[in-house]
């Protein structure tokens, strides 16, 4: 019956521990249907022998070694030590040759280990002696057959069966490793002498990681009975190394016993295992298991060994394959976004207006977009407060320069469980070393049933670091949740792709902004520089033309003539106005070259000072003042007194036609700022020209009935905005008008423009 459980994604399964530790490569015995002797090629003595060495030799074991072992081995044997060590390659295992001694035959095999020579005769008779040459057709014919299975799926199918075929065991399973090293039954053939594991999973602590390391090495593994009782290799150290010798790449290295006690567990006393390796890494294995004890001739694990190395290289091809496929069809993706961006007069609007590119580039359902001002979410997405949440973990967390995916947010973001059935899987890229930006896309939650062999959790000893192995493999269910679909390896190579074309193209703009910052620069100087030049210079003339306008007046020539004397005064009046522009207009130029020199100003003292200055602008009229307790600011106290100078003065002359005038001042808290205004309700003005209000020389009203240069609001706006704030203004023709400006708060003042 099987038993389930809801696990969210991320719970850990136990370690193995006590497995991770076991010298299982220098066991110190080998399995008993062979033996095993060392040898070193310099001296070619006899440096070590399992303890039933004494069939091939020719006296006790202890007494054989240390000498040449051309001297110790029985007659037939000898034969084996000639040319031994040239026949031996350098890696890789020799096959030497068939030994018969006193009616028992021998397969003789070699290989190296640490510079010594490994020679083992695995013991066999006549009824498995066999070639490979009788095994070639139905290679062949595996091999044919492969050019025609469409998928990795069907290759797997194919490679249990014909493995089955070959070796006659009762159960053949193609085992799958994922990326977290666990392992899935993805194809199996049988009969009906042991169940079947199709489909179900395997955790990581089954297999170790220095188990899997050594099927990676030796890509075949044969257990012919678990119930076999281990011979010894002696000494237990080598002479020469003062160690154990390393049997990674033994035939006959002895097993774990706690890989012995799990194939008990599994009624499985007999098995073989071939690895499938693909581009230097364990993809799987072929595994083989009896419900009786079984050996597998020499001849038939070497077609299985070549029919694992066939299964890998079609594996990989079909992967490589599928992947390039992907790759081909994500690339195509990418240019069209690509070329969105560029018909766009803001690039990034080319991935907002195209949601479904975007979001199928990953295969995604949701997608956001926050570059600069944008913050736009596509498709299914978490909301915009929780994506802002993701775009600050992800900054405070994540390098700025690698493309980040995860199947399970909900593991590595605190609070992520909230939004696990929009946002379990989460793959972004920054596109910028300075600010937030990121392109992200969202996968859902894919609440799903693991069918394991036995509790995955169950391993260890409890209160110990032993490892037990399992001992009921019942299935038991997990049902996975806060876990997407995981990100494939064509569809984060290019978000990585997209991020380096956008990132390209931001620096582009870069560049063309700094350029053009220059060239305003530039040009800013030339015309502050011609601005003063001109002002500077016209003062003189239209002080000398007031001058003799005033002794022309004085004449007696045109004393009398009433006539002369208003054109004279005409003149007085013009050549004041030009001189007050001048003024205002070297004022204004000189607002662009002068420092700042900010500190903290009490904002009601500056404006009691402002409306005692202004004082005879009003003269006898009457005006009702509200001002409030205004907030203190950190400026330049001279450049800010011009700010409200021109505000107030403009709120008086404004409402001179005014019954019951009302001028307001206040202030009031902004976002990172202190935003003040000046109110009055006098003549207003009409909305729709609010944008000529701040320009040099533009005026909404007549000069015949309001006097001004129409240069005060401009500067108003330079010295603002020079303190890193803004201005605006609100009115309504014949209800008055209210003018607003804003200054960071004093904690940001390190931020102002200079």
């Amino acid at each position: 019956m099987a038993q389930d459980t809801t696990i969210p994604a991320g719970g850990g399964m136990p370690g193995a521990t006590g497995c991770e530790r076991e010298p299982i490569h220098i066991p110190g015995s080998i399995q008993p249907h062979g033996i095993l002797l060392v040898v070193d090629p310099d001296a070619r003595t006899l440096l070590q022998a399992s303890e039933n060495a004494g069939k091939i030799l020719s006296g006790a074991v202890e007494a054989a070694l240390g000498r040449p072992l051309e001297s110790v081995l029985v007659e037939g044997a000898q034969d084996l030590v000639a040319d031994l060590d040239s026949r031996v390659p350098g890696r890789g295992t020799a096959i030497l040759r068939m030994v018969g001694v006193d009616g028992a035959l021998f397969n003789a095999i070699a290989h190296r280990s640490e510079g010594l020579i490994v020679l083992e005769l695995e013991e066999t008779d006549a009824a498995e002696h066999g070639s490979l040459d009788a095994l070639y057709p139905q290679i062949r014919e595996f091999v044919d057959t492969l050019q025609m299975l469409p998928t990795v799926g069907a290759l797997n199918e194919k490679a249990a069966e014909q493995v089955r075929r070959l070796t006659g065991f009762d159960r053949v399973l193609i085992y799958r490793f994922d990326d977290q090293w666990n392992g899935t039954v993805v194809a199996e053939d049988r009969n009906e002498a042991l169940p079947s594991y199709l489909d179900l999973r395997f955790p990581a602590a089954d297999i170790p990681a220095q188990a899997r390391e050594l099927y990676r090495l030796n890509r075949l593994r044969l257990i012919p009975n678990a119930q076999y009782r281990p011979v010894p290799i002696l000494p237990g150290e080598n002479p020469k190394t003062g160690r154990p010798i390393d049997l990674s790449f033994s035939v006959l290295r002895s097993v774990s016993p706690v890989h012995l006690q799990y194939m008990k567990n599994m009624g499985t006393p007999a098995s073989m295992s071939i690895s499938i390796v693909d581009d230097g890494r364990l993809w799987g294995l072929i595994s083989c298991h009896n419900a009786t004890p079984r050996h597998v001739p020499a001849h038939v694990r070497t077609a299985c060994d070549f029919l694992g190395q066939i299964v890998a290289m079609q594996v990989g091809a079909k992967v490589r394959s599928e992947d390039a496929a992907q790759r081909v069809a994500r690339h195509a993706i990418e240019s069209r976004l690509l070329s969105f961006m560029a018909g766009e007069a803001r690039f990034i609007d080319g991935l907002t207006r195209h949601a479904d590119d975007l979001m199928a580039l990953a295969d995604a359902e949701g997608a956001a977009v926050v570059f600069d001002d944008t913050f736009a979410l596509l498709g299914n997405c978490p909301r915009e407060e929780q994506v802002r949440e993701i775009v600050a973990w992800l900054s405070r967390t994540q390098p700025h320069d690698e493309v980040f995916r995860t199947d399970s947010l909900a593991s590595l973001m605190p609070g992520a469980e909230a939004f696990a059935d929009r946002a379990s899987g989460l793959l972004a890229v920054s596109v910028s070393q300075l600010h937030p930006s990121y392109l992200i896309w969202f996968r859902p939650e894919v609440v799903r049933t693991v069918s394991w062999g036995g509790d995955p959790r169950k391993g260890e000893a409890a209160g110990t670091e032993q490892l037990t192995p399992r001992r009921s493999f019942e299935m038991w269910k997990e049902t996975v949740r806060q876990r997407s679909l995981p990100f494939t390896t064509a569809e984060i190579d290019t978000a990585g792709s997209l991020r380096n074309a956008i990132v390209g193209i931001v620096m582009r703009k870069a560049e063309e902004m700094a350029q053009l910052t220059e060239e305003l620069k530039r040009s800013n100087k030339e015309l502050e520089a011609f601005s003063y030049s001109v002002s500077h210079d016209l003062r003189a003339p239209f002080r000398h033309i007031v001058g003799f306008a005033e002794f022309l007046k004085e004449h007696e020539a045109i004393a009398d003539d009433q006539r002369a004397q208003r054109y004279v005064d005409t003149i007085i009046e013009a050549a004041f106005s030009a001189g007050r522009l001048v003024d205002d207009l070297l004022g204004f130029s000189q607002m662009g070259r002068a420092s700042l020199a900010p500190i903290r100003v009490d904002m009601n003292k500056l404006v009691d000072e402002v409306r005692r200055m202004l004082r005879p602008e009003i003269g006898d009229r009457t005006i009702k003042w509200q001002v409030a307790d205004l907030s203190p600011a950190v400026a330049d106290p001279s450049f800010l007194r011009s700010v409200w100078q021109n505000l107030i003065s403009n709120a008086i002359k404004y409402t001179r036609d005014a019954k019951d005038v009302v001028i307001e001042i206040g202030s009031e808290p902004g976002n990172g700022e202190t935003v003040y205004f000046v109110r009055d309700n006098g003549v207003g003005f009409d909305m729709a020209y609010v944008d000529k209000l701040f320009g040099v020389f533009q005026r909404l009203h007549r000069v015949e009935d309001y006097e001004g240069s129409g240069i005060g609001l401009a500067n108003v706006r330079r010295i603002v905005e020079r303190h890193g704030g803004r201005t605006w203004a609100e009115g309504e023709v014949g209800r008055g008008a209210t003018f607003y400006f804003s200054l960071p708060d004093p904690a940001k003042e390190s931020t102002w423009p200079n």
